[in-house]
Parts: structure tokens; C-alpha cells; sequence
């Protein structure tokens, strides 16, 4: 992570280099980031070739902009940390092909959901039960009515509510119940999370996999492929076991892959939810046979990812059926395989590049230093 201001233009103006290379059709990677050993991953960075949207120079500074406007980050956090994290990178580098706006509604409703997931994290840590459940209650009302809370006093409830009213004016009625109805799931897979936390719970691999897909919002990622592809896919093609499968896959490398990165993190922060610490407490391994087995299956993901992909372009390509709507479709639903497919590498260098995973930089371990623990009521 950059270490002051400067540092972090400096940084942001190395990778707007790499941007413009890669606009002009180049898929090499940055060759200043090493990956450890323990992460790195071969058939990304060989099968995966890398892609950024090129509106992305525009969204690093309109995220940012929007973070101060909402007061979800201070202002000193923003200069000093905010392009570090990358967060407009990891959705320039899936959302491809999407319009600037939807591009953009995207990566401020993704940068929300960071600091969302932030101001979780320090409500377990600093024993604040009654803060979390006013703010779980409010995001949900939010949700559902986003233009009655544009103005609410808290930044969070107030960020949520504008990022999903720009969503929902993208798309139709039904996409938008859809996308709600998935959300609220994740926000009462947190209140779970925030009680094992809290109670010191570790879940069983099992449980964590299930409760997993929804903390890490593996359909609402999904949902957001339809207005970068500028469709609502119908259920039977969404719920398609070839489409549903690829879909899957491309989230499921991602939590996983996210909790082999992050596991120094959250061990640091007395964590009990990650793959790793399931496998620790559950199974008897040891970090390092966690490690490993947690590895082992992210390559899977990856393996049948690759099966599971062509199964999905060659059901794409049957919707075609020489109608103006078949074609579409199958347009459609070709666009979001492929930001499948991108979210693998995306992913991938975006826990190479933030700051958000780079533990021994921090002063203290369990404590991120782009999190503002006063603002957040804490002395």
C-alpha cells in the first residue's frame, strides 16, 4: 500500500500505464508484482489473459470523488489510500463491455460495499451488537425504497441507497426485485456472520461454503452482468445448468481465492470465518495442509471452470434461432460467459495489487489503516 499521497498517485499513474498498454491491445501483466508462491496461479496468468474497461482512468477518479461526496471514507483515508485498494480495478477488469454509467454505478456500489464490509468488521471488533442491527434494519429499508434514504444520516445507509438507485434505473421492475431479493439475503448472511464472530463460532466447511456464496454475494455479482450486457436474461436462460454453472464457478474461485489471500488478515484479526480456519478447526489440518487443500481447490475451480465455459458458449450459441430475440440472447448471454471468464483474472491481480491484503505493512495486524475507527464512533 502506498505509504503517503504522493505515493499513491505515484502508483496510480504506473498502473494508468499499464491501462492504456492494455487498451491498445496488450495482455501482458504488470512486471514490478511478485505473488508469492503460495498464491500464484500459473493458468491465470497464462490462460487468463487480462483486460481493463478503458473508461477505467475516469472511474478511478469519479469513485473516489463519489466516496468523499458520501462521507464513506475521510478525506485524508481517500488521498492517502483510496487508489491503492484498487477497487475500481477489480470491476474495470470484469464489467468489460458495460456503458460508462452502468460501469460506474458498479464500481461505487462495489467501493460501498468494502467499506460496508469495514464498518462490520469493526462493529464485531469493538463489541457494538446494537449499532450492527440498526444498521443491518436500515439497509434493508433502504433497499427497498433507496429514494426515500439519499439523505439518511448515515453515510453507509446513504451510499447504498444511491448505488442501488442508479442500478435499479438501468434495468426493469423484475430485475430490480431480483437484485433486492438477493441483497437482503447477504445482509442477514452478515448478521450470521456478525454472531459467529462474536460468539467465537467457527462453522463447519460445510456451513461456511453455503453461508460463503452469500457474504461474498456470489448473484448479485452474477445479477450485475445483465446491464453490462444491456439485457435482463430470462429465468430459463439465468437458471440454465450450463449458464448457472460457469456463473458459480467464476464466484466461487473468487471467495475462495479471496480467503487463501486473506487468511494472514484474518487470522491477525481473530477471524473464525474463512476456508482455511474451517479446515484448521474442523478437519485437523495445519495453516500450511489448509493452505494447500484451500489452493488445491481454487485450481479446480479453475479446471472446471474451463469445461463448465464451453458448455455455457455452446448453450449460448443454440438460443439463436434466426429471431431478433434469439439473437440478442445469445449475444447477451456470450457477453456475460466472457466477464466470467475476466473476473478470474481480475480477481486474481487485484489481491496482488490492493493494499486491503498487504497485512505486514500495517503497524498493527489486526487493525487496516484505511479504516477510520473514530468516525465510526469509536475513541
Amino acid at each position: 500500500m502506498a505509504g503517503s499521497g504522493a505515493a499513491a498517485r505515484q502508483l496510480a499513474a504506473e498502473r494508468g500505464l499499464f491501462v492504456h498498454a492494455l487498451s491498445h491491445g496488450t495482455t501482458s501483466t504488470p512486471t514490478t508484482i511478485a505473488v508469492p508462491p503460495a498464491l500464484s496461479l500459473p493458468v491465470i496468468e497464462a490462460a487468463f489473459p487480462r483486460q481493463l474497461h478503458p473508461y477505467w482512468p475516469r472511474l478511478q477518479e469519479t469513485t473516489r470523488a463519489w466516496l468523499l461526496e458520501k462521507r464513506l471514507m475521510p478525506a485524508d483515508k481517500v488521498e492517502e489510500y483510496a487508489d491503492g485498494l484498487c477497487y475500481t480495478d477489480l470491476m474495470a477488469g470484469y464489467y468489460i463491455g458495460a456503458p460508462d454509467q452502468v460501469l460506474q454505478a458498479i464500481a461505487d456500489y462495489s467501493a460501498w460495499f468494502f467499506v460496508w464490509d469495514d464498518r462490520h468488521d469493526r462493529d464485531i471488533v469493538h463489541g457494538r451488537p446494537a449499532a450492527w442491527q440498526r444498521l443491518k434494519e436500515r439497509l434493508h429499508t433502504a433497499l427497498d425504497s433507496p429514494g426515500d434514504h439519499l439523505g439518511h444520516e448515515d453515510p453507509v445507509v446513504a451510499g447504498l441507497a444511491d448505488s442501488v438507485r442508479r442500478l435499479y434505473a438501468f434495468m426493469p421492475g423484475r430485475w430490480n426485485a431480483r437484485f433486492a431479493r438477493h441483497f437482503h439475503a447477504v445482509i442477514e448472511a452478515y448478521d450470521r456472520e456478525f454472531r459467529n464472530r462474536t460468539e467465537g463460532v467457527v462453522p463447519t466447511v460445510e456451513e461456511y461454503l453455503e453461508l460463503r456464496r452469500l457474504t461474498f454475494a456470489h448473484w448479485i455479482w452474477t445479477d450485475l452482468l445483465e446491464p453490462s450486457a444491456g439485457s435482463e436474461l430470462p429465468d430459463a436462460v439465468r437458471k440454465n445448468p450450463a449458464y448457472r454453472k460457469a456463473a458459480l464457478l467464476s464466484q466461487e474461485f473468487a471467495a475462495w481465492y479471496n480467503d487463501l489471500c486473506s487468511l494472514p488478515k484474518e487470522i491477525a484479526g481473530h477471524e473464525v470465518h474463512n476456508f482455511g480456519i474451517s479446515l484448521i478447526t474442523h478437519e485437523g489440518l495445519t495453516l500450511e495442509e489448509a493452505i494447500i487443500e484451500v489452493k488445491r481447490r481454487v485450481e479446480e475451480c479453475i479446471t472446471e471452470f474451463l469445461d463448465a465455459e464451453q458448455d455455457a458458449l455452446r448453450f449460448a450459441d443454440g438460443l439463436d434461432d434466426g429471431t431478433v430475440g434469439g439473437k440478442e440472447t445469445s449475444a447477451a448471454v456470450r457477453a456475460c460467459v466472457g466477464n466470467m471468464r475476466n473476473w478470474f483474472s481480475s480477481v486474481y491481480w487485484f489481491h496482488h495489487e490492493s493494499g486491503r491484503y498487504r497485512v505486514d505493512s500495517w503497524d498493527d495486524r489486526s487493525t487496516p489503516p484505511y479504516v477510520n475507527n473514530e468516525a465510526a464512533g469509536e475513541k
